[in-house]
């Protein structure tokens, strides 16, 4: 059986979740951040898709960034997660736990 597409509804769902677990390492700009999570499995993940999330999770207060000087072009943001973004992460990684439980015994076969 060939390999199934990746079905991009389901990174929709978990996507902020892993921006702000990647953020809570450590901060970084947007582009450095696209590349460390493609490093760790989100080969198709581009930049229009990260982009707008960092801007959505800026306005709920989730991140902050600072503008640092760039000598190739105009100032960069720096991203980094705030204490809300940290409360809001903890809170979504248990409902994650949780729903990764249901669904895996949801998904076991009966061997038998």
């Amino acid at each position: 059986m060939p390999p199934s597409k990746k079905d991009p509804q389901l990174l929709k769902g978990v996507l902020p979740m892993l921006i702000l677990a990647e953020l809570a390492k450590a901060p970084t700009y947007g582009y450095d951040l696209v590349q460390r999570l493609q490093e760790q499995g989100l080969e198709d993940l581009g930049q229009g898709t990260v982009y707008p999330l960092l801007t959505r999770l800026e306005r709920e207060g989730l991140l902050t960034f600072e503008l640092v000087p760039s000598q190739s072009g105009p100032a960069r943001k720096n991203y980094a997660i705030s204490p809300t973004g940290e409360h809001e992460l903890h809170a979504i990684h248990s409902a994650w736990q949780a729903l990764n439980t249901v669904v895996n015994r949801i998904m076991e076969t009966d061997d038998e």
